[in-house]
């Protein structure tokens, strides 16, 4: 079993909104690693300079994970204790660090990831929906690939759980209107732990008429409830005296 100290590669939590969030552990590691990557270095270097802590950034992203995987790798080797974070909550949670974790359980390299915050566990609580038992989808395909997507989660019976931007979360709740049931319980969250956040609740009808009434802004969290919730909602509509 492998211990934090003995970690070569560390998966280093940040705060998605609210500074405060970050723990005791995620400072000490962020002034023990040699080398810290980041997805956007000018952004990490911000929060870094907030912190008071002076590191080596390296960007590791989306766009050139493949071509700086070998040199990363080759830097662990060397005995470096190298640190990783997003531009905010847990890497790899719909941002880059699947490729380097495997790359390093291949090659025998000590692996840690700090617990930390990640923007779909507050929503999901907060939802009311159930959450026992659902499924993460993250961000869907902006085109390829997208109705099939939607048709994979149409065949889920729990609880879904989806990222969207502020640009596109209108035209993702028509889809869902359309894929699946609209009178289906739905809970949207936006701006988590940060001054502005917000969470509205009803049908993936009524969340969409909502959107299109009043416009919201940042970065979204769409909590769908499972299939009963919908038909729980009905049996209980058509109980009620006239």
């Amino acid at each position: 079993m492998e211990s934090l100290s003995e970690a070569a590669l560390i998966f280093i939590p940040t705060p998605i909104g609210n500074i405060d969030d970050l723990s005791p552990r995620v400072l000490n590691a962020l002034n023990e690693v040699d080398l810290l990557l980041a997805e956007d270095t000018r952004h990490t270097g911000q929060l870094l300079k907030r912190l008071g802590i002076s590191v080596k950034l390296m960007a590791f992203h989306a766009h050139n994970e493949h071509r700086a995987l070998e040199h990363v790798i080759h830097l662990l080797k060397s005995g470096q204790k190298v640190g990783m974070v997003s531009d905010a909550g847990t890497p790899g949670i719909s941002d880059p660090a699947f490729l380097l974790s495997r790359a390093c359980r291949s090659e025998g390299i000590a692996v840690s990831c700090l617990p930390g915050p990640s923007a779909f566990v507050p929503a999901l609580v907060m939802s009311g929906l159930p959450c026992d038992s659902f499924y993460f989808e993250g961000f869907l395909p902006h085109k390829k690939g997208r109705m099939t997507r939607w048709l994979f989660l149409q065949s889920l019976p729990c609880t879904l759980v989806l990222y969207e931007s502020p640009h596109r979360i209108s035209k993702t709740l028509k889809e869902a209107v359309s894929y699946l049931d609209p009178h289906r319980q739905a809970s949207l969250v936006r701006e988590i732990s940060k001054v502005h956040e917000e969470a509205i609740h009803g049908s993936l009808e009524a969340l969409e008429k909502a959107l299109v009434e009043q416009p919201r802004k940042g970065e979204m969290v769409l909590v769908i409830g499972p299939k009963e919730e919908a038909s729980k909602k009905t049996e209980t509509r058509s109980k009620e005296p006239f």
